[in-house]
């Protein structure tokens, strides 16, 4: 099987991982005693001195963790940033779940040296002699399933220049963690009439128990959740399965037109209307597009906003288009939600889990 998850597992540089911190929170690999981690999914505690957050160094972080995500219909933040100084990092606050500090070693205002004071002198040295240590990582350091950020450097000027640099390394960092951290939650419970209405896909879909089959034939397959809440969006998925003869069907233009050949034949808003099937929006948001590889196969993210052909109802969705060329087989698979006039992320961020969660079958694993 070839799980998708692998797209967007890049290796994370631990730049600086030698650098060593002052022992005074004791052995961070000893976790078995600690509390377990809170918080809520893409929150990031940043301690950071107040007027370091105002100036470059804030506008750099802002450009990382604050950027917008890209394709939903509305704008919304990669993350929620509770940004606290760091003298008062209570024992609760502690206990979250992602904690970034972010420190110059020549700020000599007290909320800076509180978290210099976290480093050894071997490790400002280190950093003094190489300006490209700007990142290290620890995991568990004050709770269970936590992950600690330091990001630091000499001067501000060095600082910033790092965290532009590796801008997308430190994005990727917490989407990954978050996309795992929501999978235990989800995948907890699976719908296993649905993995197996996959596999004539050829296709292993992992998906909640809470989603429904809505329609299945042997090249298609939408799932929905059936009880979408005033608090909870309205998601659904789809899964399709064609030949694949050409690059030129993974175009931007021959992908879209061939989720419009998918959305006329199975999906409407409503279904006694024919003319209420899906299309993608192209202007606001226009879809965006990403190519990538997963084991030696190419692919194809698509991100952006979708409505129906009558104007009746809208919302953002995200796709993977999938080329086994050794099959010969391509795979449209798309979650999209309905959830007017409430924040999408989180939904998009669950929809993104899910199908990162799908696996290619090889021919013996596959039904039919």
């Amino acid at each position: 099987m070839k799980n998708l998850k692998n797209i967007f597992f890049p290796m994370i540089a631990i730049i600086g991982a030698s650098i060593l911190l002052s022992c005074e929170y004791g052995d961070s690999n000893s976790s078995s005693t600690k509390p377990k981690a809170r918080g809520a999914i893409g929150e990031i505690i940043l301690a950071i001195d107040s007027t370091k957050w105002e100036g470059p160094v804030g506008e750099a972080l802002r450009g990382v963790f604050e950027e917008e995500v890209p394709g939903l219909i509305r704008g919304e933040s990669m993350f929620d940033i509770r940004k606290v100084d760091p003298r008062g990092l209570t024992r609760i606050l502690r206990m979250a779940t992602n904690i970034v500090y972010v420190t110059t070693f020549d700020d000599r205002k007290s909320a800076s040296q509180n978290i210099n004071a976290l480093f050894s002198k071997e490790a400002k040295e280190k950093a003094a002699a190489d300006p490209s240590l700007y990142f290290l990582r620890s995991e568990d350091e004050f709770a269970q399933g936590q992950e600690v950020v330091y990001l630091f450097g000499n001067n501000e000027q060095e600082l910033v220049e790092n965290i532009e640099k590796n801008k997308s390394k430190l994005q990727n960092l917490f989407q990954v963690r978050e996309r795992t951290r929501m999978e235990k939650i989800l995948l907890s419970r699976k719908n296993s009439a649905a993995k197996v209405a996959g596999e004539e896909l050829g296709l292993s879909i992992n998906v909640p128990a809470s989603y429904q089959i809505v329609k299945a034939e042997n090249d298609f397959l939408w799932l929905r959740q059936p009880t979408p809440r005033t608090d909870r969006a309205d998601i659904s998925m789809f899964f399709y399965e064609t030949d694949y003869n050409s690059e030129e069907q993974v175009f931007p233009e021959s992908i879209i037109a061939l989720r419009d050949k998918i959305t006329k034949m199975h999906i409407y808003g409503d279904p006694n209307n024919r003319n209420s099937y899906l299309i993608i929006e192209r202007v606001d948001p226009s879809p965006v597009f990403s190519n990538f590889k997963i084991n030696d196969n190419f692919g194809v993210e698509i991100r952006g906003g979708w409505k129906t052909n009558n104007l009746s109802m809208g919302g953002s969705f995200l796709a993977y288009v999938i080329v086994d060329a050794e099959k010969g087989k391509l795979y449209y698979m798309e979650g999209f939600l309905y959830y007017p006039n409430e924040t999408h992320r989180e939904a998009i961020r669950e929809i993104e889990t899910v199908l990162l969660a799908t696996e290619l079958l090889n021919d013996e694993n596959r039904i039919g």
